[in-house]
């Protein structure tokens, strides 16, 4: 038997008011879109030959937003969050390795930046292929002042049209505390037109610690940044943004924490150590953190834990397995070494015959530090301290290690290409104040 109209019209009535709750209750718990603004500019994180991530925020919740493409005005391609935030951070994958990709970012309202010639990324070589690769190196440049915007200009006018394609930051990148703020004026109102273009990839120092100097405390840092953890870039999974490595074509980078983890031997740190470098087949290893194992600058590496620890306990692994490069910041000075093996003691234990070249290592000079093609143990390295892109400081400066120690304001850049490094100083009137060459033969 037929229901009568009646009955049929509640059921249709019921069916419609139960479709109509249901979109209610979904569009009461969304998080509506605003016409977000821009509160932090885009800036780049963990590329790798395949992917890339995408930081910035805004002032106001958001579903971020990123359109990708080949040339600045072709963006064909979106990826979009799931949920509202305002600490934006998107993943890129599935990219062609040594490509160059522009890129906006936006909201549903449209885009918001980019979609200009300076926002772009260029995609990492695969791991163990040979490519000229620049690198810029800072330390201690969290000042957020006119003695960092200097070094910072005459970088830029040394480099001219040749990019970096890799940004090291040595720590102490934002003073006093490396609270959110510091950040925002020490980093990203500092270097505005590099970190839409440029990946940073930062240690962490001791005023990056929101607790102040010396601090355990959780920082800023681990918000801001996004640090390969899961082997995602290269290397053995570290577990951990605190401390990491990755690769870039046939260079394997190793960032140590000297701060707040474990130094000893078998800390989980150093344990890692062994394990990623085990595994690592790259011709060039440069390691970098932010504790110098040699400094007589503004910090004396024979008085201090962290630069005694990192020397004694995390330079014997190294140095085993053929560091070629070790970068440091902390000491406000810039101090480089002669190609050296097997020192681990306090200065007054340096002799002649851990010196493996006295030379200067440079090409005009008495000639480049020569190393094995084939990378070997305790082949020699060179220390460098580069911890004055934001100020300097007082000291010695005598150290017995170093061939040249300046008290000087300055960044390093770093130019590799298949067998040669090239080390190059500038001082932040644009003058070359120290270079140096490492040979693989």
């Amino acid at each position: 038997m037929m229901p009568s109209p009646s009955i049929r019209s509640i059921k249709i009535i019921f069916i419609v008011f139960s479709l109509l709750l249901v979109r209610f209750i979904a569009l009461s718990q969304s998080i509506p879109e605003t016409a977000a603004t821009i509160s932090r500019g885009a800036y780049l994180q963990d590329m790798t030959s395949s992917s890339i991530i995408i930081r910035w925020k805004t002032a106001e919740k958001s579903i971020g937003k990123v359109w990708l493409g080949r040339a600045p005005t072709d963006l064909k391609q979106m990826i979009e969050e799931k949920k509202g935030t305002t600490d934006h951070a998107l993943s890129v994958t599935g990219l062609t390795p040594e490509t160059t990709y522009y890129y906006a970012i936006g909201a549903a309202g449209g885009i918001l930046e980019g979609k200009d010639p300076s926002h772009f990324f260029v995609t990492a070589p695969p791991a163990g292929r040979s490519t000229p690769t620049r690198i810029w190196v800072v330390g201690d440049s969290g000042t957020g002042d006119p003695r960092a915007k200097s070094v910072r200009d005459a970088y830029l006018s040394y480099a001219g049209s040749h990019r970096a394609d890799l940004w090291l930051m040595l720590g102490d990148n934002a003073y006093p505390r490396g609270a959110d703020e510091s950040y925002q004026s020490a980093l990203f109102d500092i270097y505005p037109t590099l970190l839409p273009n440029t990946t940073l990839w930062p240690t962490i120092g001791n005023h990056d610690t929101s607790g102040g100097f010396f601090s355990s405390k959780k920082s800023a840092y681990f918000d801001i940044f996004t640090l390969p953890q899961s082997g995602e870039a290269g290397g053995v999974a570290s577990g951990t943004e605190a401390y990491y490595s990755f690769d870039y074509g046939n260079i394997h980078f190793v960032s140590l924490d000297s701060n707040q983890n474990d130094r000893s031997v078998r800390g989980p740190m150093l344990t890692w150590l062994k394990k990623d470098l085990a595994a690592n087949r790259s011709e060039w290893l440069i390691a970098y953190w932010h504790h110098p194992p040699y400094s007589k600058g503004s910090h004396n590496s024979d008085v201090e834990d962290q630069l005694i620890d990192m020397r004694k306990n995390a330079l014997p692994i190294l140095e085993e397995r053929g560091v070629d490069l070790v970068l440091s910041g902390h000491s406000h000075s810039y101090e480089r070494s002669f190609l050296i093996n097997g020192h681990y003691g306090p200065s007054s234990t340096f002799t002649k015959e851990m010196i493996l070249n006295s030379g200067d290592g440079r090409a005009d000079g008495t000639g480049p530090y020569v190393k094995p093609g084939k990378r070997e143990g305790h082949q020699g390295t060179v220390y460098v301290v580069a911890g004055s892109a934001g100020h300097t400081g007082r000291g010695d400066l005598n150290y017995p290690a170093m061939f040249t120690s300046l008290g000087v304001l300055g960044s390093l850049v770093l130019d590799i290409d298949h067998h040669r490094l090239n080390g190059t100083f500038i001082d932040n009137s644009g003058k070359i104040e120290d270079h140096f060459t490492i040979e693989k033969k």
